[in-house]
This record gives structure tokens, sequence and C-alpha cells, in this order.
């Protein structure tokens, strides 16, 4: 039975939303493929997604950012947590090369964490990356051009340089330091719209705007909620935070994933992450996005979403302030736009790996 080893980052789910779509292609070339998911990402996230049989491995694989909220990151917080993960970096290469001895994969995939890149190399494993972004990447955007910091990277880079090849996905970033880079299309699989039966279970009029307030796997703390309430012809559904009024509703409160809500609304507020803004560009849905401006891979997103959909950018005071309606009413009635952009990176993806399962 073949196997393949995926480490995936725990830094949000955009990292989880690319590996999936790509191994429920590899199954249904190779039937009996099962996955070992190394990664912190929960195991719910996976169950209404993964398609063929896998086993999770709750291991830290990588820092990504540390962020309060999803709009805010912490920088020297995040350089503090990458100083210590390397001080302990002898100690997690014996526990990843031991745990790949035992499983004997016949190749590792890595979106994105570079740990797993150096502990296939020693094992062994051929280690694929497929990412739209690497960490040496993003933290250089941070970089106070401290010989700490450049020491890091520097080492982020070294092992990232051990793969045999990386495909990349669009829109992204060049993924410096990996000697062979194949470009591959974007990756999504949007689940199937149910707009009527998710109104249902509101109890709301089709004459109302719904949208999706969700902002990733790093939760919001609180939202303008007196301001939401006064934006009449709109209803929201807000993912993780459990306020419940005539014109708020949780997520929780209706037998929808975030995926299939997404799939059933009439447009999302988001900040640009990797999953939520190409899938929503897969579905035609307009997006209302918060960014950040320090995260590496949000320009390319951002321009892929105004290239192939249709967004607005509200900015962080204006959202923080409740003064959604312009950017609301600049996405409701959009006008035509170019053809949607073919989803062929999880296809082109699995064609590159399958000579690994020969």
């Amino acid at each position: 039975m073949p196997t393949i080893w995926c480490a995936i980052s725990g830094h949000g789910f955009g990292h989880a939303a690319q590996t999936v779509p790509i191994l429920n292609e590899l199954g249904r070339h190779l039937p009996r493929l099962t996955a070992i998911l190394r990664t912190t990402v929960p195991a719910p996230f996976f169950k209404d997604r993964l398609t063929i049989p896998w086993s999770l491995q709750a291991v830290q694989q990588d820092i990504g950012c540390l962020q309060r909220g999803p709009l805010d990151i912490d920088i020297p917080a995040t350089w503090e947590a990458h100083h210590t993960f390397h001080a302990s970096w002898k100690e997690r290469m014996a526990a990843e090369v031991s745990a790949l001895a035992a499983a004997r994969p016949a190749m590792l995939l890595a979106d994105t964490p570079y740990l797993a890149v150096s502990a296939g190399k020693q094992a062994g494993i051929p280690a694929i990356v497929v990412a739209s972004f690497t960490w040496s990447d993003v933290l250089q955007c941070f970089d106070d051009s401290s010989p700490e910091h450049q020491a890091i990277v520097s080492a982020i880079r070294r092992s990232y340089g051990e793969a045999e090849m990386a495909l990349r996905i669009a829109p992204g970033l060049p993924l410096s330091g990996i000697s062979k880079v194949i470009d591959i299309g974007p990756i999504a699989e949007p689940a199937l719209g149910e707009r009527q039966r998710l109104r249902s279970c509101l109890g709301i009029t089709a004459s109302e705007r719904l949208v999706l307030v969700g902002f990733g796997g790093i939760p919001l703390e609180t939202l303008p909620w007196d301001q939401m309430e006064q934006l009449e012809g709109y209803q929201f559904l807000v993912d993780g935070l459990e306020r419940v009024s005539p014109r708020v509703h949780p997520l929780s409160s209706v037998p929808f994933s975030f995926k299939s809500a997404l799939a059933s609304v009439d447009m999302i507020m988001t900040k640009p992450g990797y999953g939520t803004i190409v899938e929503a560009v897969a579905l035609g849905l307009p997006v209302v996005y918060v960014r950040r401006y320090n995260f590496a891979d949000e320009a390319p997103l951002v321009q892929f979403l105004h290239d192939h959909g249709c967004g607005c950018e509200l900015s962080k005071g204006d959202f923080n302030s409740g003064n959604w309606r312009p950017a609301l009413e600049a996405v409701s009635a959009p006008t035509p736009g170019p053809p949607r952009q073919p989803m062929t990176g999880a296809a082109d993806a699995a064609k590159a790996l399958l000579q690994y399962f020969q």
C-alpha cells in the first residue's frame, strides 16, 4: 500500500487547503494510497475534505508567524519563536528522521515546513516542496538585518535547498533557495453550493445579501457588532465568534462547514489568504478583504483576485469601526469580469508526483 508523508504548516489553514486537493487527485490515480499528515492543523479540517485514508500525527513542523489575531503579526515574538525552534534543531531532526524511517513512505510532501525537507534528505526519502511561498520569503519581510535573524533565514534557505524539487503554486513567490522549481496552476477544490438550504436554516429572505465573515484559522476576537446591526440589506454569518442577533449568525449554528458555507453565501469578508481567495475566485464569489501589508504572499493574492475575480479592499480602520457599507456595495453588483481561472494545480502536482510511486 503506497504511503505519502505530508508535512503541513499549522500556521492557519491555507497550507492544508493547498495539500488536500493534491492528495485527492493522487488518490484518483492510486486507489490504495494512504497519507500520514504530520501537522498541528486539527483533524476536523481534513474530515470532510480528504477523500483518501489518512492518519494524523500532531507534531509541530514549523513556526510560521505568531499573531495577535488574524490581522496583526507579532514580529518580535515571531523571531523569538524561531530562535527557540532552531535551538532544538538536532532533537527535532532526530525525531522526524526516526518517524520517517518507521513509516517508510514513498515520498515526502512539504507545504511548507523546511524541517521536514532536511529530515527527508537525511532519511533518504524524496522530499518535494509544494507551496506558494517559503518561510524564508516571509521572514525576509520582517528582517532588521541583525546577524541572528540573518542566520535563521540562511538556515531555513539551506534546508529548502535540500528538496529534490519544488512545485510552485500560482499565484506564488519565487521559492528562493530551491534549485529546481516547476510552476503549477492554482489549487482550489470548492464545495457545491446550497444557497437556499443555508438561507432556510438562518431564516433570512432572498432580498438580503448574505456575507460570510471569516479570517482563517486564527480567529477574530471581536467585531463592530453595533455597526453591523445597522447594515440593512445584509446578513452576516460569522466564523469563530458566537454572537447571535437578528442580523448576525454564528457559523456554528448551522450544519455547514466553512467550506460549504463559502460556496453558499453571496460574498465573503476576509484577509488575503491563499485558500479563501483562490476558492472565492473559483466560485465567482465577491470578496471584501482587509490587508496586513507585511505578509509576503499578500500582494500576488490580491492581484490574482482582481485579475480573475471581484474584490474590494476595506481598510483596517474601516473594518474595526464598522464602516463596511461602501466596500460591501462595491462588490454587491460587480461588472462582468474575465473568464474564471482554471484550477489546474492539483492535477499538475499529481502528474509531477506520480513518478515517485512507480
